[in-house]
């Protein structure tokens, strides 16, 4: 595999993506074009698509996972609950994080196919989106948005899925990230643990030993994903 495909599964080379300033997003151009057409087909549905997240380098999903394992961002448990990682062991720590953040080169926001989503019908214009599955269910800002995305997502042809639609004892569901799947199917075949270990043994990981001790473990549980 040539360094260049390495680097932009890990995260490390964007120069395949674009930047749409109306949505504020950095995405490959193939799944930028799909997201339009499905925001454009929201909208008949008098549905505002908006992104809260596309493209993420390495650099950055490495910075949430260090604030994370050094206890300056929350850790949360599966119902969303703040955990005290300071009672955990450094096993329990890295799982309790893997299970809504990935490991800084193994995150899907890195290919530039990937994106989490939401509808701004129903919140002022400074609300905060959290991304949790309580704002996604009856009662919250998102729910109409997410009936009609999850019988756009059964329609035939539908070049979107969502990778973690379901609690496989991984990554806990995220209704809100979608996956272009012409590329990202891609992606993922040629996506290896031994490409991520390369990466990792030279990153200022924190956690590190630990992660790299159950590397094998955590690819199977929480990356390898189609």
């Amino acid at each position: 595999m040539i360094d260049q495909t390495k680097r932009q599964l890990l995260g490390l080379d964007e120069n395949l993506l674009v930047n749409d300033p109306e949505l504020n997003c950095r995405l490959h151009p193939e799944t930028l074009a799909a997201v339009l057409d499905l925001r454009a087909r929201a909208a008949n549905f008098g549905l505002d698509l908006r992104i809260a997240s596309s493209f993420r380098s390495f650099e950055r999903q490495l910075l949430i996972w260090n604030n994370k394992a050094l206890g300056l961002r929350p850790v949360l448990d599966s119902s969303g609950a703040p955990l005290d990682i300071h009672c955990l062991t450094e096993r329990d720590k890295v799982f309790a994080i893997l299970r809504w953040s990935a490991l800084p080169g193994a995150s899907r926001h890195h290919w530039g196919t990937d994106l989490d989503v939401y509808g701004a019908v129903n919140v002022n214009p400074d609300y905060q989106v959290q991304l949790t599955l309580a704002e996604t269910q009856e009662g919250g800002p998102f729910a109409d948005f997410h009936r009609w995305l999850d019988t756009e997502l059964q329609q035939r042809g539908t070049p979107f899925y969502r990778p973690y639609a379901q609690d496989c004892g991984g990554i806990a569901p995220e209704p809100w990230h979608l996956s272009y799947a012409p590329l990202a199917k891609n992606y993922a075949q040629i996506f290896t643990c031994d490409i991520l270990r390369e990466q990792l043994e030279l990153a200022p990981l924190q956690l590190k030993e630990t992660v790299l001790a159950h590397l094998d473990e955590i690819f199977q549980r929480f990356i390898c994903v189609n």
